[in-house]
């Protein structure tokens, strides 16, 4: 028990930092900003199996899928923040979002949103998060199969906690903004968008090196 508790721990605490569900909840809505409450809540919940679904592929298979088509984690951290870095500026440069009502607005005036592309990746499960689920999935022992099954279950129930507290925070995201305000909100959106460019940078920038070294 000790194990499955250690490991929940370990992966939750590594993935919560760079998944950042709370700060990612601005932009879900600023991208959402057409949609009704219900429809939103609704995308949330796609978007949290998306991104658990995501999460534990990466963790359980990522390492294998990524040595079968020969791409080391450097060049995945390289393209990620490509990614990263080009949606950032993106969210930067926008318009701000028209002033709508939620909960008036029909639901027959618009499609449903590719709740995959932007949404779940790379906005909530960026090249980050996957990067240290493929890292975490390589190194869980396999010599004790006892110990193999204790730590895949504590993993396997931190990312499905992750899930869920993505689905919370974006469920919950028009409370948040509407504490701020609407100037606050586009605020805390430019901030972000800014922030999200710096880390798209960042993991790039960490690719390159690790790239650098293996020359």
């Amino acid at each position: 028990m000790n194990t499955v508790v250690n490991t929940f721990l370990l992966v939750y605490a590594a993935l919560f930092p760079i998944v950042n569900p709370f700060g990612s909840a601005p932009f879900f809505l600023s991208l959402t900003e057409q949609y009704t409450n219900a429809e939103r809540a609704r995308i949330s919940r796609q978007i949290a199996i998306n991104s658990f679904l995501l999460l534990l592929g990466s963790l359980l298979i990522g390492s294998h899928v990524l040595g079968f088509f020969g791409v080391s984690l450097p060049i995945v951290r390289v393209a990620g923040g490509l990614v990263v870095t080009a949606f950032g500026w993106k969210l930067l440069n926008s318009a701000a979002p028209p002033d709508h009502n939620h909960d008036t607005q029909s639901a027959a005036a618009h499609e449903d949103p590719d709740t995959f592309y932007p949404l779940t990746m790379p906005l909530t499960v960026g090249p980050g998060s996957i990067s240290v689920a493929v890292t975490i999935g390589s190194q869980r022992a396999t010599a004790d199969w006892g110990q193999f099954v204790m730590e895949s279950v504590g993993a396997v129930a931190s990312i499905f906690a992750m899930g869920i507290t993505v689905y919370f925070c974006y469920r919950f995201a028009p409370r948040l903004v509407s504490a701020l305000g609407r100037g606050g909100t586009n605020v805390v959106v430019r901030l972000s968008a800014f922030i999200l460019l710096c880390i798209g940078i960042q993991i790039l920038w960490n690719g390159v090196k690790e790239l650098a070294h293996l020359a």
